[in-house]
Order: structure tokens, then sequence, then C-alpha cells
């Protein structure tokens, strides 16, 4: 974030889902493939990253890509959910 939002190491770092390895091989990819993210409100593709998460985790940082996965309900608050978000891995 501090090179830049439009920059294009900021683009390669909010595209970078961590996933834990299990899930990973279950889904049939290795570290370092695309695979599309799902939800209600999108989806977006992704790089996977191999990491100790709990399994049935998904860590997207906010970017382009997250945004595209969160929809414009809030409940009140004028503000989106960000946690949480049931969503479907695809190779």
């Amino acid at each position: 974030m501090h090179k830049g939002k439009m920059t294009e190491a900021y683009d390669r770092a909010t595209s970078l889902a961590e996933i834990n390895g299990d899930d990973l091989a279950e889904l049939g990819l290795t570290d370092g493939e695309e695979a599309t993210v799902r939800s209600g409100a999108g989806s977006v593709r992704v790089v996977l990253k191999a990491s100790d998460l709990p399994r049935g985790m998904l860590f997207l940082p906010m970017g382009r890509r997250a945004n595209g996965l969160i929809g414009t309900e809030t409940e009140g608050t004028g503000m989106p959910a960000f946690k949480g978000l049931p969503v479907e891995v695809e190779p």
C-alpha cells in the first residue's frame, strides 16, 4: 500500500489468497496456481498460496479483488461485512 494502490506490486499483493495446504491439495491445485473465488456478490480470480490457516478458511487482503466478493448490504451500519464471508473456491 505504501507504494501506491495503482502499482503492480499492490495488485499482486492483493490478488494473493492464503489457504490451508490440505484444502489446496483437495482442490487439486499447488502453491502459486490460480483459482476462482465466488461469493453471493460476485467472483474473482486469485493466486492461491498454501499457509497454515485452519481448514476451510481463506484469507484475501482488501483490494480490488476482495471488493468484487463483498455485497452492498450494510444492515443499516453504512459498512458491508468484510469478515466471515462464505465463498466457494474452484480451480
